[in-house]
């Protein structure tokens, strides 16, 4: 399978290690709206400036993004989708259904086949919270982030006038957890659950207090937490701040028997050395997946939802039957 990267950031060398480790794949090209000149791959694959890619329409199986979902993913994934295969993480919870929408009708248009949305969330904990409401559809659900990096949250930062880099982590309330765990089913809003601190480095001449004000006010991202906002300088962003680490947790508790006697709890949870690097790793398998599909004639969007679980791995049906059912 023959795979292009559109971005070359975090996530776009994340995605480039990811297809090393899968034989049954190859990267095509890079595609950098930097000056290619510039770019040093890690693998000696083939850079080209990102307005290239329109050449290279009948030599490309599916076309993974690593753009942001602030501002590039909402734009980047209908255009390319009119001619590509394409795969993105998208995001931005709220704004899934209108996104969908969109490359939906673009991929249906030039069809093609589409998935969005595709990481560890949403993604990989989504289908957890889908298999867990299913198995006890008397019960409560609870998703809980962190600690980590928030490349998403960073990413927004960083589109604010002034700053010159940013790191957001997203920080679990303990007592909120601990009260999940012990089966409680407590009601617990968005700012009782999570903590977000902000480390921002701004521009010598920013005006620091309208920085943390768009950061605190920023709908879909900070309004609705308890945030916190740090300057520090370039040099200590280098220092403590470099690693991308994050993780969380799923969790369902509910009730089975004709009284609700029997209590269960279903937890799945991720711990992360690198966001990037784990998310790539969930874009290369899904991205095995579209090129299956696509070959069976599917066109139009899709989420992890509609992928089947034996479409991921490299292993025929007749050997995941025989290692790992």
């Amino acid at each position: 399978m023959k795979l292009a990267i559109y971005g070359y950031g975090n996530l776009g060398r994340g995605v480039e290690a990811a297809i090393r480790t899968n034989p049954d794949m190859e990267l095509m090209g890079i595609f950098t709206r930097r000056d290619p000149k510039t770019v040093r791959p890690q693998t000696g694959a083939p850079i080209y400036a990102a307005e290239e890619i329109g050449r290279f329409r009948n030599e490309i199986d599916a076309v993974i993004l690593c753009g942001g979902s602030a501002t590039d993913l909402p734009e980047l994934t209908p255009r390319l989708a009119k001619d590509f295969h394409v795969i993105d993480s998208f995001d931005t919870h709220a704004k899934i259904p209108a996104h969908f929408d969109a490359v939906d009708a673009a991929a249906k248009a030039g069809g093609t086949l589409a998935l969005i949305s595709c990481g560890w969330d949403p993604g990989m904990f989504s289908l957890n919270r889908l298999y867990a409401n299913a198995i006890l559809p008397d019960g409560q659900d609870y998703t809980f982030w962190g600690r980590g990096v928030s490349q998403g949250h960073s990413d927004a930062i960083r589109r604010i006038p002034g700053v010159i880099d940013a790191r957001q982590y997203t920080v679990p309330i303990e007592e909120a957890l601990n009260a999940v765990r012990s089966g409680e089913q407590p009601a617990l809003c968005a700012r009782e659950k999570h903590l977000r601190e902000c480390y921002v480095v701004a521009a010598p001449d920013a005006d620091k207090a309208a920085i943390e004000t768009a950061i605190k006010t920023m709908p879909n991202y900070f309004a609705d937490y308890d945030t916190t906002v740090t300057f520090i300088s370039e040099a200590e962003m280098r220092k403590n701040h470099s690693a991308l680490p994050h993780g969380g947790f799923v969790i369902r508790t509910g009730k089975t028997g004709l009284c609700g006697e029997h209590t269960h709890r279903i937890e799945y949870s991720l711990s992360l050395d690198s966001n990037p690097e784990f998310t790539a790793g969930v874009l290369v398998a899904f991205a095995r997946a579209i090129g299956r599909m696509a070959k069976r004639g599917e066109t139009g969007c899709r989420t992890v939802f509609d992928i089947a679980p034996g479409d991921l791995s490299p292993l025929s049906q007749e050997e995941l039957r025989r290692t790992m059912l």
